[in-house]
C-alpha cells in the first residue's frame, strides 16, 4: 500500500510533534529563567557590560588554527578558501570585462563586419566557444572554493554555463543594435 506524501507528512509530524513540544517548552523555561536572573540582577556585574563585543574571533574557526590565522591575519593574508572566493570574484568580473572588450571591438571594426556578415558571426560563435570555456574554468575554481570553504552555507552555486552564454549573447546583441 502506497501513501500519498501529504499522509506521510501528517505520519512524520504527528511522530515529531511530542519532541517540537518538548524544545518548545524547554525554550520556555530557559527564557523564563534568563528574565527572573535579569530582574533579581544576576547580569549587572558581568565583564565588559555596556562595551561592543569583539567580534574578531571566528567562533567557527577550529581551536588549533586561531593563532596560526591570527598570525596570518595580521600580516595581512587571509584564509586560503577567503583567496579562492576572491579568485571566483576576479574571473567574473574579468570574464565580463572580456564581453565588453569584445563588444568594443566589432564596433570599432563594424563597418569591415558589414560588408562581411558571415565573418563578424565566425568571430562571435568563436567568441561564445572560448567564452563557454572560461565559464567552465570559473565553474572549475567555484568547485575547489567549495571544497575547501569550512561552512557548506557559505559555498557558491555554479554558473549555468547555457544562462551566461545566453546573458553574453544578448549583451553583445543589444550593442551591436544600439550602435
Amino acid at each position: 500500500m502506497t501513501r500519498s506524501l501529504e499522509e506521510e507528512i501528517k505520519i512524520k509530524a504527528a511522530q515529531v510533534r511530542g519532541t517540537a513540544k518538548y524544545m518548545a517548552s524547554m525554550e520556555d523555561l530557559v527564557e523564563e529563567k534568563i528574565r527572573k536572573a535579569m530582574e533579581a540582577g544576576a547580569f549587572d556585574n558581568l565583564e565588559g557590560k555596556g562595551k561592543p563585543l569583539n567580534l574578531q574571533e571566528n567562533p567557527f574557526e577550529p581551536p588549533d588554527m586561531r593563532m596560526a590565522n591570527k598570525i596570518l591575519k595580521d600580516a595581512g593574508f587571509s584564509p586560503y578558501w577567503m583567496e579562492l572566493g576572491k579568485d571566483v570574484d576576479a574571473a567574473i568580473e574579468k570574464f565580463w570585462k572580456e564581453v565588453d572588450k569584445f563588444i568594443a571591438l566589432q564596433r570599432i571594426k563594424g563597418d569591415s563586419d558589414r560588408k562581411n556578415p558571415h565573418q563578424a558571426q565566425k568571430k562571435l560563435e568563436q567568441f561564445l566557444k572560448e567564452s563557454e570555456e572560461r565559464l567552465r574554468e570559473i565553474n572549475r575554481m567555484i568547485d575547489n572554493f567549495n571544497c575547501h570553504c569550512p561552512m557548506w552555507w557559505m559555498g557558491r552555486g555554479r554558473l549555468n554555463i547555457n544562462q551566461e552564454l545566453a546573458k553574453t549573447r544578448e549583451r553583445i546583441s543589444q550593442a551591436m543594435t544600439d550602435q
